[in-house]
């Protein structure tokens, strides 16, 4: 299961009433740590918990801290200091080095579910919000606000005013063209990330459903009876990859004027010509620029090999990183 939001909260939502939640949000964190401000994890009164806060390390202590957040009805903040050797985390053996600090939340129908369905409702339409969580140890008083910017930063904030406020984005969207074996890994990875994917290929024996079950959406149209604003108004990533040039090209046409932010196409540079030639364009023409041969250096020439790189280009480029190793952006 993927530690997105989306996949928490419908964990959550089907059973917010029959069993008491905790919302736990990493609210500040100095040093190394797991996971960075922002991140959440739900808890219930069985004993179960969605998300990761930490390694593993952390998360049954945290479940135990959460029984004063149903005792009280109020919020309970919790840090843990690694730095510090008389801490409770250097007992636990937690090596990361660094502090955490948590807000642990009742979800209740006094508080209005901490707006979570308002919250589940927006990313369910792809809409960008604004989550302001109050952090004391009094009652909880979230609001939620929703953000129509499709650029919004996912950066979180402690302020003065006693919130924390988290820009919380939809999951990212990809849309492959072809629908071959190669691209089941793609899927498959894809899939795991928490991304929402939809598949195109107009051929009678490609995209079928048995190879295909983790996709949103499987389209087998030609592209000619398609709509731009009806395929792609939500895509963040394209990747073209159906192994033929004629309808490589079709795809690279498609997909001008898209508001996705990458766009790869499989296949060395010299293929690409006779692509973009095919398609009538030139790489100065194009929307956005093209990535290829698509994915990272990793090496590998396994499809799976093939399907990490592209993703790993892929996810570099949303989240507005280099894609160099991290001893190298220190």
């Amino acid at each position: 299961m993927s530690n997105r939001l989306e996949q928490l909260l419908a964990k959550w939502q089907p059973q917010k009433s029959s069993l008491s939640w905790v919302l736990a949000t990493v609210i500040e964190t100095d040093g190394s740590s797991y996971r960075k401000q922002g991140a959440m994890m739900f808890i219930n009164s069985l004993g179960q918990y969605f998300g990761l806060l930490s390694g593993g390390c952390l998360e049954a202590e945290i479940m135990l801290k959460a029984r004063k957040c149903w005792d009280t009805g109020n919020n309970y903040i919790v840090c843990y200091d690694m730095r510090d050797e008389d801490d409770l985390s250097w007992q636990l053996g937690i090596g990361c080095g660094g502090m955490v600090k948590i807000l642990l939340q009742p979800i209740t129908q006094t508080s209005n579910w901490l707006q979570l369905e308002k919250l589940q409702a927006s990313l369910l339409a792809k809409q960008s919000c604004i989550y302001k969580q109050s952090i004391s140890e009094s009652s909880p008083e979230n609001t939620l606000t929703l953000f129509n910017d499709h650029h919004l930063t996912t950066e979180s904030l402690l302020t003065t005013e006693g919130k924390f406020i988290h820009h919380i984005k939809p999951a990212p969207s990809i849309t492959i063209f072809g629908g071959g074996i190669d691209a089941v890994p793609v899927v498959k990875m894809a899939k795991i990330l928490g991304w929402s994917i939809t598949v195109i290929d107009e051929r009678v024996n490609y995209a079928r459903g048995i190879h295909f079950s983790d996709v949103d959406s499987i389209i087998r149209q030609p592209l000619t009876e398609l709509t731009k604003e009806a395929c792609l108004a939500h895509t963040d990533v394209i990747v073209i990859m159906t192994h033929n040039v004629k309808l490589d090209a079709k795809a690279l046409q498609f997909v001008q004027g898209s508001k996705a932010k990458f766009v790869g196409l499989l296949g060395p540079t010299h293929r690409t010509k006779k692509v973009l030639d095919e398609a009538n364009l030139s790489s100065q023409q194009l929307s956005t620029p093209l990535s290829n041969p698509v994915g990272l250096n990793i090496g590998g020439e396994l499809p799976e090999s093939i399907a990490l790189s592209i993703l790993s280009e892929a996810h570099a480029v949303l989240e507005g990183k280099s894609g160099q190793t991290l001893m190298q952006s220190a």
